[in-house]
């Protein structure tokens, strides 16, 4: 089963090669991964996706809580929350087919946020779903390159899942 961990951490250096040192020294697989600051600048979050059944969940939550920089592992798939990510994608469609991609992007929310000669580069926000068919349906269009984000979580007030 996949599982989404939200780490907060002392924003220090070495810190994210340990925690993702302690995943490869245990053969467990990131999916994604995405760091940031929180208010706090000497505080970061990760947001860690990774697979695994609930002996193996619980293991890398109990490994994680030794680390001396962490502060608090909490599995988000365990709670109410919601997720996102991210998607940058520069289109080159012909020039028949530029309107389609505009109506695409509207349709899922995306802008433009760069324009060329010959592309335009989209950005989409959603879950993993929604970044998965945008991607699906603008290839027959042309997709030059694309850059993904992880996946980013907060919980719903802290609600356990029913």
């Amino acid at each position: 089963m996949r599982h989404t961990i939200s780490v907060l951490v002392e924003n220090k250096f070495g810190v994210l090669s340990r925690i993702s040192g302690l995943f490869s020294g245990r053969g467990y697989n990131i999916e994604s991964l995405t760091v940031g600051e929180t208010i706090d600048p000497q505080i970061s979050i990760m947001t860690i996706v990774t697979t695994g059944d609930d002996q193996i969940i619980e293991q890398i939550t109990k490994q994680l809580n030794k680390l001396i920089d962490v502060i608090k592992v909490t599995d988000m798939t365990e709670l109410d929350h919601v997720e996102r990510e991210m998607v940058l994608v520069k289109v080159s469609p012909k020039q028949e087919d530029k309107a389609e991609v505009l109506r695409l992007a509207e349709i899922f929310r995306g802008r433009i946020v760069d324009s060329g000669p010959t592309t335009y580069t989209l950005e989409i926000t959603g879950d993993e779903k929604k970044i998965e068919a945008f991607i699906e349906l603008v290839k027959p269009y042309g997709i030059k390159e694309f850059a993904r984000t992880g996946k980013v979580a907060i919980s719903r007030e802290g609600v356990k899942k029913k």
